[in-house]
């Protein structure tokens, strides 16, 4: 095994054993783990697996994959039906910004890492930093990889009731991470529009509000 930070002795995060991910899994009986290789590890890990892969033909090949490990997330849309409305962030977002977005202000469903949490837990810590609100109890929407080709991340979608009274902070997210978040109070019926024209072209939020149209709070046959 290869020695260094993040290997044999820690890193800045104090993590070891790094390249270890992935060199046991035996659940596919048509995967091979051969080797891990850290590529490079910033604040998040990237990894170059090395496997063999029984086609459905039956032969084998080898096959190089990168992947990008950032842990786990959780994303919740919070939503006040009686008022018809749903609290959404917007924030700067540089990967979508050099990749064609005409400013990179992307509007949002707050979401989080798990670090540490469980998921029911980070999307409360979330939805306090990010949008000042108190959430009312959870609905588990669904769990789903958002970039399987190359990202390993499941996230875990949540909606969740508030009323004005539950507004009990400013939001904003944590100045000392960076985070600059603008707090939105959107009629329901807007937000769903700006999927339609492309103002919201987040993939977790567009979910998110897809499935309060068509099975949540906003769907023909919710209670009223």
């Amino acid at each position: 095994m290869s020695a260094g930070p993040g290997l044999d002795v820690p890193d800045h995060r104090g993590r070891t054993g790094l390249d270890r991910a992935g060199r046991d899994l035996d659940r596919n009986p048509d995967v091979v783990v051969r080797d891990v290789e850290l590529t490079s590890q910033g604040w998040h890990v990237l990894r170059r697996t090395t496997y063999d892969y029984r086609r459905r033909d039956g032969r084998w090949e080898t096959q190089q994959r990168e992947t990008y490990d950032r842990g786990n997330g959780a994303v919740v849309l919070p939503y006040d039906a009686e008022r018809g409305c749903v609290l959404l962030t917007r924030q700067f977002r540089y990967p979508a910004y050099v990749n064609d977005h005409p400013d990179g202000m992307l509007v949002e469903a707050a979401a989080g890492l798990l670090d540490d949490d469980a998921p029911q837990a980070a999307v409360r810590r979330e939805a306090a930093e990010e949008l000042g609100v108190e959430l009312g109890p959870l609905t588990h929407v669904l769990d789903a990889y958002m970039s399987p080709g190359s990202v390993t991340e499941r996230l875990h979608f949540y909606a969740a009731p508030y009323t004005p009274a539950d507004r009990t902070g400013s939001g904003g997210g944590l100045a000392e991470e960076g985070e600059d978040i603008e707090v939105l109070e959107l009629p329901f019926t807007e937000a769903l529009a700006m999927v339609g024209d492309g103002r919201i072209a987040d993939g977790k939020t567009v979910l998110l509000l897809q499935w309060a149209a068509l099975h949540g709070p906003f769907s023909p046959t919710a209670p009223r």
